[in-house]
């Protein structure tokens, strides 16, 4: 049957039972799928030869959810006497992608090493594996796989992960090495150098955390800045609280010195909107009122519509105010309330969330991340 007219057929909704049409109507994704599943078992029926409509047919079992016959599918074609080998590695490539879709990780694994054995080291196997690796929690492994394809901002990625995980648990001279190597990789990766900037602030070596500092906002674009300032906010709170973490809590001067050091240094780059409000940020961190309001209302000379550096400066204003407490407790919950609105967007999607991201969890575009200066 040609294809073009097997897909018409696919498309085909067939009539409800009864029983459906008390329930209603499945979303049209659905029955969309559900009709080129039907019609794809029928011209199995009628052609049990055809590969290619049977390797379609799993990979719609799989979209479902339905793993077990989307394997049982793939072993059928791989068993099949005198099946084209270029075929078979197809047939595993799938196989492992079925796995993968059902939590099978090493027999995942297993059937894109076959795929690969049959049909070469090719770039689509490369990046399964990655993923593979990475699900697995194999960060080094799934950088390598990633390196071998030329994708250098996830290599990069993956790099700065493990190299968290070993300043974390104590092995610095691992972390810095695989924060050199994610650098080399990809030298804006602002994963490698906040991983650095985060054991500078935790080791309390300000003259490292400066040239770290410094060197990474001349690195990374300045759209991307905030996702260090973002992350260091987050380790400095963390560093006042005893929750069991070696080598915290930091004393008070010690962070003292490390908010000192990084306002110092955020100070002397181009005056930006977003830089301005995490030096105001820091200030806040010490209770530097002053400070703090100076920051602000320079992020609002340079962007007036910067929402939440205009919030940040009504809160403080507020403290001056002779307000009843009526008044300033509906003052206070609003503004604490506005404070959660998401300030992340995905440019490539429109996503928002209110927590940085490296890759976007709905497009798994990577860096596409903005912080949302503007109310819209």
């Amino acid at each position: 049957m040609p294809w073009n007219a097997l897909f018409k057929l696919a498309r085909k909704r067939p009539p409800l039972a009864e029983g459906e049409a008390a329930r209603g109507q499945e979303p049209l994704t659905h029955q969309d799928t559900r009709a080129a599943i039907e019609e794809l078992s029928q011209a199995v029926r009628n052609n049990p030869e055809s590969v290619e409509i049977y390797l379609a047919l799993g990979n719609l079992y799989r979209s479902q959810g339905e793993i077990e016959r989307a394997i049982h599918i793939r072993n059928s074609l791989i068993n099949r006497p005198g099946l084209d080998q270029g075929l078979r590695a197809r047939s595993y490539f799938e196989l492992g992608r079925d796995f993968r879709r059902g939590g099978m990780l090493d027999k995942s694994r297993e059937a894109f090493s076959k795929s690969a054995g049959l049909m070469g080291d090719t770039d689509e196997v490369q990046l399964e594996l990655a993923r593979l690796a990475a699900d697995c929690g194999e960060f080094e492994r799934a950088a390598e796989h990633y390196g071998r394809v030329g994708r250098n901002m996830a290599q990069a990625h993956y790099l700065a992960h493990q190299a968290r995980d070993s300043f974390r648990h104590g092995d610095a001279a691992k972390g810095q090495r695989l924060v050199e190597q994610a650098l080399e990789a990809f030298p804006a990766s602002p994963e490698a150098w906040l991983a650095s900037l985060v054991h500078g602030a935790l080791s309390a070596n300000l003259p490292v955390l400066t040239k770290t500092l410094s060197d990474a906002c001349e690195s990374i674009p300045p759209v991307q800045r905030f996702l260090l300032l973002e992350g260091l906010l987050d380790v400095l709170s963390a560093a006042r609280v005893e929750d069991g973490t070696p080598g915290l809590p930091l004393k008070p001067e010690a962070i003292s010195e490390l908010v000192r050091v990084c306002v110092e240094v955020l100070a002397a780059l181009e005056p930006d909107a977003l830089i301005c409000y995490y030096c105001a940020k820091l200030c806040l961190f010490e209770a530097d009122q002053d400070g703090a309001r100076h920051w602000l209302e320079k992020s609002l000379v340079l962007n007036s519509d910067f929402w939440l550096a205009r919030l940040e400066l009504v809160s403080l204003v507020l403290t001056d105010l002779d307000l009843t407490p009526f008044l300033r407790d509906q003052l206070a919950y609003f503004v604490s309330h506005a404070r959660k609105s998401k300030r992340f967007v995905c440019k490539a999607c429109g996503f928002r969330w209110d927590k940085t991201f490296f890759t976007c969890p709905r497009c798994r575009s990577w860096h596409s991340i903005l912080f949302r200066q503007e109310f819209s």
